[in-house]
């Protein structure tokens, strides 16, 4: 393939797979092949795809024929999670020149310079079991684009087997980053000029059980807080269970990690979360989230809820909308259940109607709401370190950025405070949730 040549590509689902795009282009530009930011057509259009319910599958389904209705000159390649699980199924779409796993996502630039994928042969399909899979591969360090926050992938893959969950057959097993390549990672960053990184995985709780020797998240983070690497540090989700005593008061006590937590909870019904093979029940999950809501002040608390597993009943379901609401919960991820084939609960029986789960989705999300607001109002009047991002809202006009506990701060400023953690007092919050704040200089 002649290496003057140009390529777009648009990524699905998790931060995992946008921190592997980051990968596949910044690799892609060291081959010559160049990103192409305008609306021009690129020589090769990537599809980084998602498919973690039929919704993900569907978007992903989407985005691919419509790169080859805009672009029908391009080279289509598909990769990602729904690429490992279902490869024939998406080499049956029409105009796809290529579709390439999990397993071999991160070779898909070398792929690209050595294969000839002519519009007449039919699609190239690379697809090995990703259960065999024992390694990370370590992804180059970059974070493409304009983000200020790139996310560090130091873990993949899951061992859990929740029943409703097509992750672990699409990722494979848990597999971490070593401890001293983490650490070179993040000093690189630091020295690329970013402020916080967020660290990310498939199962981030199960960081280093793969190592040899054995290590856990919370060696990997006393580590970070004895260098110091760089100004902050966030965690990406990481289950109930396994956000151990020590790493609260490790975060309780540090400056450098935000005080933000994301804790999957899936249901407040213990009969539901038996049936999904979650290893807590409701009371164990209350138990941490007051820990850590009494140990690090203005902690936000986020959490994931599954609505209209087989068998939720009513009561179940308001046993786990009672549930949240008596909780210091700062914001909810609400997803109706999506059946996975190969998931044991594929088969279950109690299938819930779907009229049922968006009337109990539209429930949730206006707790969402609900909850968000509480959590901001109470950070009126504070004063709090703030990261600003390149872009500004387009309704105010002012800058956004994030705070350690995950604040969406609108803020004036020129650009010259882009990638600057600032201190900004909060004035007020609007009606429509935005977060409004005084610079302090």
């Amino acid at each position: 393939m002649n290496l003057k040549q140009t390529f777009k590509i648009t990524t699905l689902g998790c931060k995992v797979n946008q921190c592997e795009s980051d990968a596949i282009c910044r690799s892609l530009q060291t081959k010559g092949i160049t990103f192409k930011s305008d609306d021009m057509p690129p020589d090769i259009y990537i599809v980084n795809t998602c498919t973690v319910t039929h919704k993900a599958s569907m978007q992903s389904r989407q985005a691919i024929r419509k790169a080859i209705k805009t672009y029908p000159k391009a080279k289509i390649i598909v990769t990602g999670c729904y690429a490992q699980t279902a490869p024939q199924e998406l080499a049956e779409i029409d105009g796809v020149s290529a579709v390439i796993g999990n397993t071999d996502k991160l070779e898909l630039p070398e792929f690209l310079t050595k294969s000839d994928l002519r519009a007449e042969n039919p699609p190239v399909i690379i697809h090995h079991r990703i259960s065999q899979q024992t390694q990370l591969k370590t992804l180059p360090v970059t974070a493409f684009g304009s983000r200020t926050r790139p996310f560090l992938k130091i873990q993949d893959g899951c061992n859990a087997y929740c029943t409703y969950c097509i992750v672990p057959y699409a990722r494979g097993p848990s597999r971490s980053l070593p401890l001293n390549a983490v650490m070179k990672q993040l000093a690189q960053l630091n020295k690329t000029g970013f402020k916080e990184v967020v660290l990310t995985g498939i199962h981030l709780g199960g960081y280093g059980e793969d190592l040899t020797p054995q290590t856990t998240l919370f060696d990997l983070l006393k580590t970070i807080e004895r260098i110091q690497p760089l100004k902050r540090v966030r965690l990406s989700s990481i289950e109930p269970m396994e956000l151990s005593d020590d790493i609260i008061g490790l975060v309780g006590s540090s400056n450098m990690f935000c005080r933000h937590f994301h804790l999957p909870l899936q249901s407040g019904d213990d009969t539901i979360l038996k049936m999904m093979k979650r290893p807590y029940l409701s009371e164990d999950f209350r138990k941490k989230v007051m820990q850590v809501y009494h140990q690090i002040p203005e902690v936000a608390i986020g959490t994931d809820v599954l609505v209209g597993f087989p068998g939720e009943t009513d009561d179940a379901f308001n046993n786990t909308l009672k549930f949240i609401s008596t909780l210091p919960i700062t914001y909810l991820h609400v997803f109706p259940f999506s059946p996975r084939k190969n998931t044991p609960a594929y088969s279950f029986s109690g299938k819930i109607p779907e009229r049922i789960v968006k009337k109990r989705c539209k429930i949730l999300r206006e707790l969402n709401q609900t909850k968000k607001r509480q959590f901001y109002t109470q950070m009126i009047g504070k004063t709090v370190t703030v990261l600003v991002e390149g872009t500004r809202d387009s309704e105010t006009g002012k800058l956004k950025g994030f705070s350690s506990n995950y604040l969406p701060v609108l803020l004036d400023g020129n650009g010259s405070l882009k990638n600057i953690l600032v201190q900004a007092l909060i004035t007020k919050v609007t009606f429509d949730l935005k977060l409004i704040a005084k610079t302090k200089f």
